[in-house]
């Protein structure tokens, strides 16, 4: 299968080993969808603002929405800023682990 995201894009299973690491994980959604169930420790930002956040330092910032389509826009918004932003393939839809907030 091929991706023009290679590299920019990660699984949910993938993103989900990685949380030991405690890295930054924006939830790109609306804030109703965000309280309705989130990633612990993930900060929401919605897509219409995403043009505010600012990155403090180099890491890789992880960006999640409920499919994966808001945070590709959200990734390349990013990307176009200079930040280190990366993409979780199938949003909130394909997460398993566990959430915080709401259930989906």
């Amino acid at each position: 299968m091929f991706s023009f995201f290679k590299g920019n894009s990660v699984s949910t299973s993938e993103l989900r080993q990685k949380l030991a690491t405690k890295p930054e994980v924006i939830d790109v959604r609306e804030k109703t969808e965000f309280a309705s169930g989130h990633i612990s420790g993930a900060k929401n930002i919605p897509l219409s603002k995403i043009n505010s956040y600012v990155k403090k330092d180099k890491e890789p910032v992880y960006v999640i929405c409920q499919s994966g389509m808001r945070s590709r826009q959200a990734v390349k918004k990013l990307k176009a800023r200079g930040i280190d932003a990366i993409n979780v393939k199938g949003g909130m839809s394909a997460w398993r682990g566990e959430v915080r907030g709401g259930t989906l």
